[in-house]
């Protein structure tokens, strides 16, 4: 089905990482889908700086176009899409995601698919929530396929229930070309790191789960990486690294004696929602503590790859009993386990085979 499959991807970047958590998921997914034949052409705004802090050159297994970030641009964009296979709108591009909700559906043309792809469903479906009037209530139905980088059953319902013709969750993975074990780099010494920009709906947790857990283990060293931080209080035992680029992403999983994973409260709430952190950690066989939620014993085991914690005294509790030989041995189990189970490839064939069935579906 993907030999010369054309797409049109509008989403937030693919070339920078900056404000911009979802870059390595598109990269992932698309370098794969590529692989298998499809023709990609990812369209993404002159927005919020990311041009001026790429982190990658345009890839050659994808055509990026970058608009301004005006309607003139979005217009253009939409109108050379028609001619694609599939049109696919992921939620937060960040600027015009109203018009390009809208408006994706209408460019569609012929035998053009469309496609929304939510990389952050558990916040859409609390904006829809939130407002009855939402406009985005009458456009669900009119795409053909809506894709989830997670939530599993609780999300694919709550996308039935208003009215997606099929939604299916495509999970975070590893791009073990991307992520990788490396050597230790003095950097990011640290007994403790967590990497993540600050954002409203994570906030409070970052405060729990690894602030806290600073205070309540004063003689161990903890590293924070990601944008906005830099006038954040943090407790003394406390480095502020500000953001930090995907090319040191291995090096910052690799040298600390464990790095921490916090979910956004959503994200939270509904479970089966894995950040694209934990197999960039895993990958890089980094010992792994995350926040409960539920689902995650579909991706790691706890307790022998992966080390669950329900708040910050736990966070200080599993760190203070953690030595050296037991972190190694939890990193390299969780490696195992991502490189077996859980890789983009294996990703881009389960997307290949949904769209490939509702196609000979639609055929008979």
């Amino acid at each position: 089905m993907m030999h010369n499959f054309r797409i049109a991807f509008f989403g937030s970047s693919l070339v920078s990482s900056y404000w911009n958590g979802a870059a390595t998921y598109y990269r992932g997914i698309i370098r794969e889908l590529a692989r298998r034949g499809a023709r990609v052409t990812f369209y993404e705004p002159d927005a919020y700086e990311r041009q001026s802090h790429r982190d990658i050159d345009p890839p050659e297994w994808a055509r990026v176009v970058v608009y301004p970030a005006d309607k003139a641009g979005v217009t253009r964009c939409l109108e050379e899409a028609r001619h694609s296979d599939m049109i696919v709108k992921a939620s937060g591009v960040g600027v015009f995601d109203e018009l390009l909700e809208r408006e994706a559906p209408h460019a569609a043309h012929g035998a053009t698919l469309t496609a929304f792809w939510d990389v952050d469903a558990p916040a859409t479906l609390d904006r829809l929530d939130n407002n009855p009037n939402d406009p985005f209530h009458a456009l669900i139905p009119r795409y053909d396929f809506v894709f989830t980088y997670g939530g599993g059953d609780p999300v694919v319902e709550a996308y039935k229930a208003r009215g997606a013709q099929l939604c299916v969750p495509i999970y975070n993975a590893l791009d073990p070309e991307s992520h990788h074990p490396v050597a230790p780099d003095s950097r990011f010494a640290a007994d403790l790191g967590f990497l993540g920009n600050r954002l409203p709906d994570r906030e409070a947790r970052v405060e729990e789960f690894f602030l806290r857990a600073a205070e309540l283990y004063p003689e161990a060293s903890f590293l924070l990486g990601g944008s906005g931080w830099q006038d954040k209080p943090l407790p003394e035992n406390v480095r502020n690294l500000g953001h930090v680029t995907t090319v040191d992403h291995n090096a910052f999983n690799c040298t600390p004696r464990a790095v921490l994973n916090i979910s956004r409260e959503s994200m939270a709430r509904y479970g089966f929602s894995p950040a694209t952190r934990v197999f960039e950690a895993a990958g890089a066989g980094a010992c792994l503590l995350t926040d409960a939620w539920e689902g995650i014993e579909l991706f790691l085991e706890p307790g022998s790859e992966v080390l669950v914690v329900r708040n910050g005294h736990e966070v200080a509790e599993t760190l203070r009993r953690l030595d050296e030989g037991h972190a190694r041995a939890i990193g390299q189990a969780a490696l195992r386990r991502v490189l077996a189970e859980h890789t983009y490839a294996r990703r881009a064939a389960q997307w290949e085979a949904v769209v490939s069935g509702a196609l000979s579906g639609a055929a008979r």
